[in-house]
């Protein structure tokens, strides 16, 4: 069940700790995507606030946010990009994004098969996806105080089965959200220390979260292809025999 938007924007907008949450997980995003210059970015879910830094360079960014969670106009003081989209029947051409982000989204998804296959399908040739999930090791998903707390956690083995199954090759793995998941002042004034020192310890381990980039997988054909031969025209009389006397 997807969660309300406006309870996601309260949270990464308006809260303390959705405020450190967006840093953790936009640094560790730009560790491995540090620019999109003339690519188009797509996020799905809630992926607005961690696109803000494509906006100036990227051909196009859109941010998709499915129906039972609502839309939100994005970003502010811009020209919208934000649509509001039927889990696994997005408004994009076969084949056309270059990057594509997933937050809160899959976790939350009842058809996440189904959403898996869409997005293979707007994946273009050397596209890369992310996929952010809760951890299921991690503190965060074991409080519903932010949306991280919410949905199916998934283990990495887990995640990255699931992605090979739908055609997706997983590339790189990282982790984030290493600070604790709250919002009293001697936790978030050591918040800075923790994401430093968690990201040289194992992902399952720490992170409250963790990204899986993937690469489309297109497989040729099985088994060996033969060429086929054109059948011969047959005559409108051909096979028919000749009559035979009847005998007297």
């Amino acid at each position: 069940m997807h969660l309300d938007v406006q309870d996601l924007r309260n949270f990464y907008y308006r809260s303390a700790l959705g405020r450190a949450a967006q840093k953790s997980l936009r640094d560790r995003m730009l560790e491995l995507w540090p620019e999109a210059k003339g690519q188009t970015v797509v996020g799905f879910g809630f992926a607005a606030p961690l696109l803000r830094p494509y906006l100036k360079d990227a051909r196009r960014v859109v941010t998709l946010m499915p129906g039972p969670q609502g839309v939100m106009p994005w970003p502010a003081g811009m020209p919208n990009t934000s649509v509001l989209t039927a889990e696994t029947m997005w408004p994009i051409e076969t084949g056309h994004v270059d990057k594509l982000v997933l937050l809160h989204g899959l976790e939350t998804s009842e058809h996440p098969s189904e959403l898996l296959e869409e997005c293979w399908r707007v994946l273009g040739p050397g596209g890369r996806a992310l996929f952010i999930v809760p951890n299921r090791a991690g503190f965060w998903a074991r409080r519903d105080i932010t949306p991280f707390g919410y949905g199916r956690p998934y283990s990495p083995g887990q995640l990255e089965t699931q992605l090979r199954k739908h055609q997706f090759l997983p590339e790189r793995q990282i982790g984030a959200l290493y600070q604790m998941p709250s919002g009293k002042r001697v936790w978030m004034q050591s918040a800075g220390l923790m994401e430093r020192v968690g990201r040289h310890m194992p992902t399952m381990m720490a992170g409250g979260a963790f990204m899986v980039e993937a690469t489309k997988l297109v497989y040729p054909p099985k088994g060996r292809v033969e060429r086929s031969t054109a059948r011969r025209a047959i005559d409108v009389l051909e096979g028919i025999a000749e009559p035979k006397a009847k005998p007297i």
